[in-house]
């Protein structure tokens, strides 16, 4: 963990601040820093912060720390020590007035708002306070007492995650531009980062402020999501899903694939709170209920939602769902959608929330009639349109541009270039073989990687399927345990910060483009396409080719390796 500065000087009169220090380093998580004595001046008025926290994918907090022991009489804060007793600011207030001159003197130096949650504490290390206290305008989370100390990682974290201001977690690369005006580079510019770490930490700010559509939208109780890919859709989705779950209602949280719908369940596993009834794939949900189990597409399709109808007319009042809200709605069966409301305690007025890219329809089973936005299960929705990409670098999300619409605006960083790799398709496995050995050696992370086929499996993902070890395939994609070898149809809704794109083949062109389109805009940071270049214009059209004809060739060993 980084400290400022790194060896802080405690003298006699700062014996309580050297033991919350000591108690904060010794408990929060590494990747967090931890600042002593923040001096901020604000016109002509001083301000200090006895402790700071920045905590990234979290927020920051100031802590104001009492020695002694604090009293509180009619309104009055009191402060006993070797002196004896005697009256003290609130030292909420002096909390309060330090963290909003840091954030103020932030804004100007950073040139941005700050829109990260922050919170604004007291520290009592040699005081006792009861569990129900309370005083207007000082939640008893805001206050951490001598028996609190002892854990004081988890309850800064309370404090900002459930007390704090802003309406997003604090970016990584954002705490980056914090520390060094902390540190005293105030007359450093500072460059635009070219790092994958820091782009992909300014992707997740992006997307997170992608918030202010939910909060814009929440009278509203059937919508339409629709968006290209990147555009934060499933992050939305999972957010949507918590606040609704927040609201004390009965929540349901679907997909149609088993990737994404792990990821889904690995989101939700996070909050302490109220989580969702149900997360993760419609046939679980339906299975979970009790419908036999079945088999063929047409028991999935037809026979399925139908059982699922006639007993979602027995179901007790206090099982069914207030709000549904379903992540990749595209890929729903139309009549999912009918049994899906049937669950519901109300089908024709409870809340449902789509979250959708007509042009992912890759599956092609119901022939895109659930993404028919005229006359499809969800036309009636009100419309909401997501155009920014956010998940790609500029550099991937102009190869989308073939497929993404008129309204596709990128917002990314500009990014590393594309890599394109020449090979015949049936070569095309083990040049991406290649491809992969080769960024490791360049110092991509393995579990940063992604090999993803659009026809035959690679031997890897293979050999889990033969094995029938999905739960366990899908359990290392998650854990980020190593590369990983999949298929464009069963990676959609997930990422990768690396992606070899292996074009092996297609078993039905019609299919192609969708497939592409997919493949494409799964890397955050760098894309690797590997293929033929005629198959990829049949597959993708001319302006693809062209796309593809301005990355950069590459071969992933020496010419005598």
């Amino acid at each position: 963990m980084r400290c400022i500065p790194e060896e802080p000087e405690f003298g006699d009169g700062q014996l309580a601040e050297k033991a919350v220090w000591t108690a904060l380093r010794n408990s929060l998580p590494d990747d967090c820093v931890l600042a002593h004595s923040v001096h901020v001046r604000d016109g002509r008025n001083e301000y200090e912060i006895d402790l700071l926290v920045l905590w990234p994918a979290v927020g920051m907090a100031a802590i104001e720390v009492k020695g002694g022991k604090v009293s509180i009489d009619n309104g009055q804060w009191y402060q006993s020590d070797r002196s004896g007793k005697h009256k003290i600011k609130s030292p909420v207030a002096q909390s309060q007035s330090s963290l909003h001159a840091l954030k103020d003197w932030l804004e100007d130096q950073l040139g941005t708002r700050l829109s990260s949650r922050s919170a604004y504490m007291v520290s009592l290390p040699y005081t006792d306070v009861a569990h129900d206290w309370t005083m207007a305008g000082s939640p008893r989370s805001l206050i951490l007492d001598q028996e609190d100390t002892k854990s004081a990682a988890e309850l800064v974290r309370y404090a900002i995650e459930h007390e704090g201001g802003g309406a997003a977690p604090l970016a990584p690369a954002f705490l980056e531009r914090i520390v060094r005006k902390l540190s005293g580079d105030l007359d450093t510019d500072v460059e635009p980062s070219s790092t994958s770490q820091e782009d992909e930490a300014a992707q997740d700010h992006l997307t997170e402020r992608q918030a202010v559509l939910l909060q814009a939208t929440r009278s509203l109780p059937r919508i339409r999501f629709t968006g290209g890919a990147g555009s934060g859709k499933t992050w939305l989705a999972v957010e949507k899903a918590r606040l609704l779950s927040k609201q004390g209602k009965r929540v349901g949280l679907f997909c149609y694939n088993k990737g994404l719908g792990q990821y889904l369940q690995d989101r939700v596993s996070t909050w302490r709170q109220a989580k969702p009834v149900f997360t993760g794939e419609f046939h679980e949900y339906v299975r979970g209920l009790g419908v036999p189990d079945g088999s063929g597409q047409d028991y999935f399709d037809v026979e399925m939602p139908r059982l699922l109808k006639e007993l979602a007319a027995t179901m007790d009042p206090a099982d069914r769902l207030d709000a549904v809200v379903v992540d990749e709605a595209q890929d729903f069966a139309p009549l999912w959608w009918d049994a899906l409301l049937a669950c519901t305690k109300d089908p024709a007025t409870s809340e449902v929330y789509a979250f959708m890219d007509d042009r992912q329809d890759v599956y092609r089973r119901w022939r895109g009639a659930t993404a028919d936005l005229a006359t499809g299960p969800t036309a009636t929705f009100v419309p909401i349109h997501i155009d920014d990409n956010l998940r790609n670098t500029r550099k991937i999300a102009e190869t989308l541009r073939p497929f993404a619409g008129d309204h596709f605006t990128p917002r990314g960083s500009t990014g590393l270039p594309v890599r394109r790799v020449e090979c015949p398709a049936d070569t095309a496995l083990g040049v991406a073989d290649e491809c992969v050995d080769a960024l490791i050696g360049e110092g991509w992370a393995n579990n940063q990687i992604a090999l993803l086929t659009t026809k035959e499996r690679h031997p890897v993902h293979l050999d889990f399927f033969e094995r029938g070890a999905t739960e366990d395939y899908w359990r290392e994609f998650h854990a980020g345990e190593g590369e990983f070898y999949g298929h464009v149809l069963g990676f959609k809704g997930l990422e990768r910060s690396v992606v070899v794109l292996c074009v092996n083949g297609f078993k039905d062109m019609e299919r192609a483009a969708e497939q592409l389109y997919v493949g494409l805009s799964r890397a955050r940071s760098l894309l690797v396409v590997v293929g033929d270049s005629g198959l990829l214009e049949e597959a993708g059209g001319r302006e693809l080719r062209s796309v593809l004809g301005r990355a950069q060739a590459w071969k992933p060993l020496p010419e005598d390796g």
